[in-house]
């Protein structure tokens, strides 16, 4: 018997037939079973080993799994579009079931139905996904603290990128800059206000509004959102740097730093931070060789003052130079006791190559009993400020002695020869202030008007 003849059995079609087909009519059937593809399962698909060339596995309607001679397995749909035959991955299989890569199919040819190309619209969706990621709020203040490095010190790089990451990136890092609105920027500006760090939110602002205007230079974005919150945010009070200021309290907290049982450098520092009343990083940081006990004078160099980076590096920018009171000389050279041989005048407990943290004197402060509220490091300098101003003595002499930045600088190089005799006088005379306060002495104005 032929082999494409197919055996029946007897009386299958109502007994009408015999036993054996006719040779034509069986060549039919064997024909159309011949034709009939056949159709990968589960199991053919788990089984299937590699070879040394890649090979397909037909799964129906163009779907095919393609086997790769490292052993990984890859969905791959063929379909024709305006004449052309194109290919798109399904996925990975085992991670992609059988199952799921025919869904996928057909949900790709439903889409061919549309007249739609499969393979284009998903290049096309690629590529808008890479114009958004180019164009995130997140990459574009990458490259907008970029262009910063040559104008900041690395302690501001550090501190806006700080920021960044910490307030700002988390909410809308990922998002297209060209589509943040101002509502979005307030609600994330709103989460730091809750902190307590009102000047923070602010200066976080000022940082969005000038990340968009880089934006809109560059053509990313068409306008300023952060620029509407200008009104939208609390202001912080004068409290921003927590300050006592009312004599009574001053007294009360320089007895109170007297009795501190800490860390004898702490105490020194604490002791010094209201007689110098210096930034509180300046003071920290401060190094021996920077300071002349016998002339009674801390030269601050100018790579550690609060300048510009230009400023810092530029070798014609003078120290700024603070007068040291017999108090303060007094407490410096029973400190060199102890950390003389160091470097730092205030070296760190686990490291003395590198000064005390920044927290400290708030530490110490803290453990006084004074509230973030009540007063800080950097309160001393405010403490300072308005007490001398309510004496009487020349505004522009303490403004100088705080080292603020004269913004005329021929009028600023001239009043640092013209106020420092009146200064050191003015350092001594608020050294003796508050020893009369903490003393409980009665207490007078120093002067109503120093010359």
């Amino acid at each position: 018997m032929p082999s494409d003849v197919v055996r029946l059995n007897p009386g299958a079609h109502g007994g009408t037939l015999g036993g054996t087909c006719p040779q034509r009519w069986g060549h039919k059937v064997g024909a159309q079973m011949a034709a009939t593809p056949k159709t990968l399962t589960a199991v053919a698909a788990s089984k299937a080993k590699p070879r040394e060339r890649t090979y397909r596995l037909a799964a129906g309607e163009g779907l095919y799994l393609e086997v790769v001679p490292s052993g990984a397995k890859y969905w791959r749909w063929k379909y024709r579009h305006a004449g052309k035959e194109k290919r798109i991955a399904l996925g990975v299989f085992p991670e992609v079931a059988l199952a799921d890569a025919r869904q996928r199919r057909d949900e790709e040819r439903a889409k061919l139905r549309e007249g739609v190309d499969p393979l284009a619209q998903r290049k096309a969706r690629k590529l808008a996904a890479h114009l958004a990621a180019e164009n995130s709020f997140e990459a574009i203040a990458n490259e907008w603290l970029e262009t910063k490095v040559g104008e900041w010190v690395p302690a501001t790089g550090a501190r806006v990128r700080a920021w960044l990451d910490q307030h700002v990136n988390p909410w809308i890092g990922a998002k297209p800059i060209a589509e943040l609105e101002a509502p979005e920027l307030l609600a994330m500006l709103r989460k730091v206000v809750k902190r307590g760090t009102l000047d923070t939110a602010g200066r976080i602002r000022e940082t969005l509004s000038t990340i968009f205007r880089y934006a809109i230079a560059t053509g990313r974005a068409k306008r300023d959102p952060a620029a509407d919150l200008r009104d939208a945010l609390p202001k912080p009070d004068s409290r921003n740097f927590a300050a006592i200021t009312e004599p009574a309290a001053v007294a009360e907290l320089l007895r109170a730093i007297e009795g501190f049982q800490g860390q004898p450098v702490t105490l020194a520092a604490l002791r010094l931070a209201p007689l110098l009343f210096q930034r509180p990083g300046e003071l920290r940081a401060a190094e021996w060789s920077e300071i002349d006990l016998d002339a009674g004078e801390w030269r601050i160099p100018a790579s550690r003052r609060k300048l510009s980076k230009a400023a810092k590096e530029n070798p014609r920018t003078p120290p700024h130079i603070v007068p040291l009171s017999k108090q303060a000389v007094a407490i410096l050279r029973e400190l060199h006791r102890l950390t003389g041989t160091s470097r730092l005048v205030f070296p760190g407990v686990r490291d003395s190559r590198r000064p005390m943290s920044e927290n400290t004197v708030n530490a110490g402060l803290r453990r006084l009993g004074y509230t973030t509220e009540q007063m800080t490091g950097h309160g001393f300098r405010h403490m300072a400020s308005t007490r001398l101003n309510e004496l009487g003595w020349n505004p522009d002499a303490i403004e100088r002695q705080l080292s603020h930045r004269d913004r005329d600088s021929i009028r600023g190089t001239y009043n640092l020869a013209q106020y420092m005799a009146e200064r050191r006088k003015m350092m001594q005379a608020w050294a003796d202030y508050l020893d009369a306060l903490r003393t409980g002495a009665i207490v007078v104005p120093i002067k109503r008007k120093a010359r």
